[in-house]
């Protein structure tokens, strides 16, 4: 799989777009405002085809550019079905632009998979930072998008809209089913491993609740 990644926005979101590359077919996952031009100029350049607009959650900072990345080049967006009205519906809170619509085509739904050519990214439902908020799991290549859910030593805010703290504690009790070396690449801010988050992890496990 080949994958570049972006920081974008103005609260720094992690944009990714990720390829086959023997069937130069794409995803894009989280195209914040403003990804639409990189995100065109890096399909042309690569000659990347765009299947898929992926939204691991329905706030406005992974999901602004939706629309306008669906209208160059056609592709279908996918959310899970939780947080569907958020991006139907924006709630832009303290965003420092309009936050346009989109409408999700394809559900995302626990154990289900993202396929793109010979790519097979595995669905996890992670609610707490939102309802609907998704991780998508990359077993051949050991990566772990996380979304708004798993961070570098910390997880996704509970109070905001749809967050839950109880909900969260479920969701990174989960992280811990994975290996050692799984590549954490989160929504913000740099990467990590699950090693390197597993014992405060193992806290929030023995002690059913978030840290702090």
């Amino acid at each position: 799989m080949e994958r570049i990644s972006r920081v974008v926005g103005p609260v720094g979101t992690n944009v990714h777009v990720l390829a086959d590359p023997r069937t130069r077919e794409a995803i894009a996952i989280d195209a914040a405002i403003p990804s639409v031009a990189w995100i065109a100029d890096e399909l042309a350049a690569r000659d990347w085809t765009l299947k898929l607009i992926v939204s691991t959650h329905g706030h406005w900072d992974h999901f602004g550019d939706n629309a306008a990345v669906q209208a160059h080049t056609a592709a279908p967006v996918a959310a899970h079905a939780l947080d569907r009205d958020r991006l139907e519906h924006p709630q832009p809170m303290w965003a420092p632009f309009e936050i346009p619509p989109s409408v999700p085509a394809v559900e995302l739904a626990e154990g289900g998979e993202v396929r793109f050519g010979d790519i097979r990214l595995r669905v996890l439902h992670t609610p707490g930072h939102t309802e609907g908020s998704v991780c998508l799991y990359a077993a051949d290549e050991g990566l772990l998008f996380s979304g708004d859910t798993l961070f570098k030593g910390a997880w996704g805010r509970t109070d905001l809209p749809g967050g839950d703290s109880g909900a969260m504690v479920e969701s990174l009790i989960r992280m811990l089913d994975f290996e050692d070396p799984v590549q954490v690449l989160p929504g913000h801010n740099r990467e990590t491993t699950i090693g390197a988050e597993r014992p405060w992890l193992e806290m929030v496990r023995s002690q059913h609740r978030l840290l702090g």
